[in-house]
């Protein structure tokens, strides 16, 4: 967690993200600014789907993509319709601690039960299920994949300010991800 930038004043917001959507976000939602209004989003923010994941911000200000350890790997469509359709110049990319697609082989007896008892499948096909699409979305460590994800879309996308971010879900708050080793 020593790769964190804390954000508790606008003065904590590097240079680079001041007067930008990024810079609005950290603020509404850690800093708590009051809203502006908006009738066109302003970046799009991906997500983890957990729901102790909660922002704070106004209506029609981000696009927002929930998906597992905010793994966007198989929206990317849907990221290309906010950049080229909706014309967002930014992207959020929010991981949080604890999150549950990190060592999800440790949850395949849970995960297949679940299935069983609360979908009535048959338990060959929850393991099968399990077993094809667990490599595809276990992320590892949080920061980690956050990195990764960042570097991986902003090869995509070149022209778009990507920015890993982490929410805590102790404290509700974002946090920026250094990127320096």
């Amino acid at each position: 967690m020593n790769r964190l930038i804390t954000i508790d004043k606008i003065e904590d917001i590097p240079g680079e993200y001041r007067e930008t959507p990024i810079e609005r976000l950290l603020s509404y939602h850690n800093l708590k600014s009051p809203f502006d209004t908006y009738s066109n989003a302003r970046l799009l923010i991906g997500m983890c789907m957990d729901n102790r994941n909660q922002l704070n911000i106004p209506d029609k200000f981000a696009y927002i993509i929930r998906a597992g350890g905010a793994n966007l790997r198989y929206s990317e469509f849907k990221v290309s319709y906010a950049i080229a359709v909706g014309g967002v110049k930014f992207i959020a990319l929010i991981g949080h601690n604890n999150c549950a697609m990190v060592n999800l082989t440790s949850k395949k007896e849970q995960f297949i039960k679940g299935l069983i008892e609360n979908a009535g499948w048959e338990q060959e096909w929850a393991e099968q299920h399990f077993i094809h699409f667990a490599p595809m979305f276990e992320i590892g460590n949080e920061i980690d994949f956050i990195l990764s994800e960042t570097v991986r879309l902003r090869n995509r996308y070149p022209k778009i300010t990507i920015v890993p971010m982490l929410y805590l879900v102790e404290d509700n708050r974002l946090y920026l991800i250094s990127e320096k080793v």
